[in-house]
């Protein structure tokens, strides 16, 4: 089979175009407005500042990365959480 198109290139030249062309015209007709978009991926960032309290980590780690976060393009929702520190007696 593959010798028929090594001896007519042209051929196979018309058929690839053929193809090419059936695919451009059938991805205009692709069904994509059923389907739900996507949810962007996550991305979550881990910061550890040893011995400092909740408070403390939300002071100067985490409004720091809040803040140069938001103005992110295409950002739909952000959420942040103080890692929660137990306490000893």
């Amino acid at each position: 089979m593959s010798n028929f198109f090594i001896h007519r290139p042209i051929f196979a030249w018309v058929i690839a175009i053929f193809v090419v062309l059936f695919g451009i015209v059938s991805i205009t007709q692709l069904p994509v407005a059923q389907f739900p978009s996507v949810a962007p991926p996550t991305i979550t960032v881990t910061a550890t500042y040893p011995g400092a309290t909740s408070e403390a980590m939300t002071d100067s780690v985490l409004q720091l990365i809040e803040r140069e976060i938001n103005g992110a393009e295409g950002l739909m929702y952000m959420e942040t959480k103080a890692p929660q520190v137990a306490r000893e007696r």
